[in-house]
């Protein structure tokens, strides 16, 4: 009921504000619902690898309905995003029903401050499933950060060059406060669409050293054709471990109404002195079903040889249908 009357009190602020200032869509709406069903062909265990949620599906299940509410005047601005559900809990476990919230101030043509509650500049992929081509995650998504919580200032001098700074909470930290006198520092550096991203510092799981790198690409090899690369490393002398990985996306438009893409992902862990590898693959179907509704068909394979797979398996094989609708 409490989460109710927030939106409601958000929406109705907003929407005040709009007709007080007499400014044409200066308030804009926007956002999504999904929802899905799984089921692993390989074992009859719940729970299907990839789908993001906080609780195992081997059926139907929930995605998040997700509202995000921005209002623009001159140089300043702000963007409420709110997201319920499943999906949004495996996110942002600790935030409620906030993906993102903050405000943003214009200084220039090239210079752009942000300060609150922002999806991570870091990856390939993001919590949206609007904006991802698989429903599924990779487990580059899952293993770094989902969202910040700090300041950031972006410099766009031209179209094709861009950098940006951050100061942050530890990632870990999304209640909206940081009660520890841990920070973490954030960079981009980007190139016509192709981008180098770090993190350093405070995890906020108990790792004060953690560096992040990941780069971020892709390029069109024709009009229908897309490669997307994510590759990414991760080390903690704290942790005594970390990661690294990459993913490539191949994306197929086949015809107006339907594009495929296919995913293959090489993962693994270290921590002291054993290390895992994990393989997965997924290819995924698209189909627009008008300009609002996709229908996503997706089969993907897991197989590790060190770590054990969900039904005690070394290889699972999980079939998902999904329907996103956004606005």
């Amino acid at each position: 009921m409490k989460k109710l009357i927030f939106t409601a009190c958000i929406v109705n602020t907003l929407l005040l504000v709009g007709q007080e200032r007499n400014t044409k869509k200066a308030v804009t709406i926007t956002g999504s619902v999904d929802a899905y069903y799984t089921t692993n062909l390989s074992t009859s265990a719940l729970g299907t690898t990839g789908v993001l949620s906080d609780v195992a599906a081997n059926g139907f299940g929930l995605g998040m309905a997700n509202l995000i509410f921005s209002y623009e005047k001159e140089k300043t601005g702000l963007v409420a995003d709110l997201a319920y559900g499943p999906r949004a809990n495996a996110a942002n476990a600790y935030t409620g029903a906030i993906n993102q919230l903050y405000l943003y101030y214009q200084a220039s043509e090239t210079v752009k401050f942000t300060l609150g509650q922002f999806n991570t500049f870091y990856g390939y992929e993001v919590i949206s499933p609007t904006v991802n081509f698989n429903y599924t995650v990779s487990y580059l998504f899952n293993a770094g950060p989902f969202s910040h919580t700090g300041i950031r200032v972006d410099f766009t001098p031209n179209d094709d060059f861009s950098w940006m700074l951050a100061v942050t909470n530890p990632h870990g930290i999304v209640a909206g406060s940081n009660t520890t006198d841990d920070f973490q520092l954030g960079a981009q550096v980007g190139y016509k669409n192709q981008y180098l991203n770090l993190a350093y510092g405070a995890d906020g799981f108990g790792f004060k050293d953690v560096l992040y790198l990941d780069y971020t690409g892709g390029f069109d090899v024709s009009d229908s054709f897309y490669i997307g690369i994510n590759a990414a490393y991760a080390d903690s002398n704290d942790a005594d471990g970390g990661y690294s990985g990459a993913a490539l996306y191949f994306q197929k438009e086949v015809s107006e109404s339907f594009s495929v893409g296919f995913r293959p992902e090489f993962f693994q862990t270290r921590a002291s002195s054993d290390t895992t590898h994990t393989t997965a693959v997924t290819l995924t179907g698209k189909t627009a079903l008008s300009e609002n509704l996709n229908l996503l068909t997706e089969v993907r394979y897991d197989t590790s040889k060190d770590i054990v797979l969900i039904g005690g398996k070394e290889n699972v094989t999980g079939l998902t249908l999904a329907a996103v609708y956004s606005f």
